[in-house]
Parts: C-alpha cells; structure tokens; sequence
C-alpha cells in the first residue's frame, strides 16, 4: 500500500478526534510547501519529510502526537511544543481530547524544521568539498 493510503486507513480506523486530529494536522504540514513527501515508517507511523524528517505522527489511545525529530533546534515561539520536553533533541506537539490544532504554529514548525533540514544538507556538502 502507497503511503497515502496507509495514512488515509490510520484516520479511517480512528474515526474519533484522534482521527480527526491527525486529518487537521496532516493538511497543514502539507499545505507548507509542495514538495513534502508522505513516507510511512517504524511499523505504522505517518513520516512527512522535506530533505529530511520533518514530523513523525502518531495515534495514541489518549493523544495524537506529531514528533519533531530535531525540535529542540526549531524556535518555537507560540509555545507550540509540549512533549518530549527534557531531551536535547526531539520535541512533540500532542494533542488531547478537545484541542483544536493550531494551525499557523505547527506551519510555523514544519517551515522551521525545512530550514534547519537545509542548512544541515548544506553544512554536510561543505564539509565534503573541504
């Protein structure tokens, strides 16, 4: 099964909020820029990824969470991140019950996490013409 068809089933089993959310949240992260590709990864998660991982989702009894794999280096300035707050890599948006996504904040977080993907593909192609 394609990606998009894999995560379309992940909603349609969850056709609570959780499915709902996630519905939410994966028309904004793909409303950022055109090129973001749905991948599906780790034995049943939803990948976006744009020169890289972006956000990996995930639909939990209680929550639906959408990990950033390198969020401790995005600026979050709404306060968007409220998961995974003690490493010094990954950050969470999750969303519980009665949460409505926050559109403009996670697009803020997705641009953010395209420009960090850049700048290290950058950094590591100086690095090998040195």
């Amino acid at each position: 099964m394609e990606p998009a068809a894999e995560i379309d089933a992940l909603v349609a089993k969850h056709p609570d909020w959780r499915g709902q959310a996630l519905a939410e949240a994966r028309e904004a992260i793909r409303a950022v820029d055109p090129a973001i590709e749905e991948t599906w990864k780790w034995m049943g998660s939803p990948v976006w990824e744009l020169d890289g991982i972006l956000v990996v989702g995930d639909i939990f009894k209680a929550k639906v969470k959408l990990g950033f794999l390198h969020g401790a280096s995005l600026p979050d300035p709404t306060g968007l991140f409220n998961g995974e707050l003690g490493g010094n890599q990954r950050r969470s948006y999750e969303l519980f019950e009665g949460d409505a996504v926050d559109v403009p904040g996670l697009q803020g977080l997705v641009r953010a996490a395209i420009e960090r993907n850049r700048a290290a593909l950058a950094e590591r192609a100086a690095k090998k013409k040195r």
